[in-house]
């Protein structure tokens, strides 16, 4: 049997569990939180007061800060790109009926509030040109992005369980510079988001763990070449207005380790927790080229770690559109 049809067994074996899944991971709309819950109430009389609130508390956050935060706002906004290749992974269909089809359609339906709020938000702050982050949005979804998983469901689940754990250190992180500097609802709103992205990580390496019990060796083979490929981050492509595709990453993501929010010791400690939670170690039955591959994985995380202990963050002062003038 080809790797394809197996991958596509396997999907459709897993797919049978797929209503434990939604139960397991997902919370219905009625009882999520929604954007509304953590923005003024434009009907009530104290809506401007409010507003003069966040904009008196937006002051006092750092440009870096709000660069950190438009990057992480626009990077949500562009979720039809994520659902696009989600959809089309093999053993999904886009048949209404199809278990998996329900469990991406849902899954972007709970992501989908966190571009929202943070939008919302940002326009509220007065901090920001939004009228160049909405550029930058439509670029990021307009350009897509490739994340080297072609088709393959069980490179796609790593780069997910990968990816939802990066961004729940980069909200929470958000979170606690916030908090500190008194801005406690934004505080709060990074909080629970980061919140969700941690329950969406557990469901991604819930797969990518059920997968490991039926197809081992394919499994280990897939997260090897995942991280010799290196996961590729949504901001990737990031551009201004008149830019070209991804010129603005390197300088977001200098400001991003800068402040601490995401850095490449939490690029190594993700890969050591994937480690971990698969216990990759322990499992049996592998081929020779999977019993190498896991030799690789365990041995990554040390040989990254020293790598990411010679780089130096530059304390470059970058123009970044987005930001209005002082």
């Amino acid at each position: 049997m080809s790797i394809y049809n197996v991958r596509k067994e396997v999907m459709n074996t897993l797919e049978k569990k797929i209503h434990g899944y939604v139960e397991d991971y997902l919370i219905p709309a009625e009882k999520i939180w929604q954007p509304t819950d953590f923005l003024p109430n434009s009907q009530n009389d104290s809506f401007i007061e409010e507003v003069k609130e966040i904009r008196e508390l937006s002051k006092e956050l750092h440009d870096d800060f709000w660069v950190v935060l438009v990057g992480d706002t626009i990077t949500e906004e562009a979720l039809p790109t994520y659902e696009s290749w989600l959809l089309d992974l093999d053993g999904v269909t886009q048949d209404p009926d199809n278990g998996w089809a329900k469990w991406v359609r849902a899954w972007t339906a709970e992501e989908n509030r966190h571009g929202d709020v943070l939008n919302k938000y940002l326009y509220l702050s007065g901090r920001v040109n939004m009228r160049e982050v909405e550029i930058s949005t439509q670029h990021l979804i307009a350009d897509g992005f490739d994340i080297g998983t072609s088709t393959d469901p069980y490179k796609n689940f790593v780069y997910t369980s990968f990816q939802e754990l990066a961004t729940y250190v980069s909200h929470n992180n958000v979170a606690k510079i916030a908090r500190k500097k008194g801005h406690k609802l934004l505080a709060r709103m990074s909080k629970i988001i980061a919140g969700d992205e941690m329950r969406h990580h557990k469901a991604y390496t819930a797969f990518v763990k059920d997968i490991f019990k039926i197809d081992p060796s394919e499994m280990m083979l897939a997260f090897e070449k995942m991280m010799k490929y290196k996961i590729v981050m949504p901001a990737m492509h990031l551009r201004e207005s008149f830019g070209t595709k991804g010129s603005l990453f390197d300088d977001f993501s200098t400001v991003a380790q800068r402040l601490g929010v995401y850095t490449g010791f939490d690029y190594v400690d993700i890969l050591k927790k994937l480690n971990d939670t698969w216990e990759i170690d322990k499992i049996s039955g592998l081929t020779a080229e999977a019993e190498k591959a896991r030799d690789y994985l365990m041995k990554l995380p040390e040989r990254m770690y020293r790598i990411t202990e010679r780089i130096r963050i530059p304390d470059t002062n970058f123009k970044f559109k987005w930001m209005l003038p002082a």
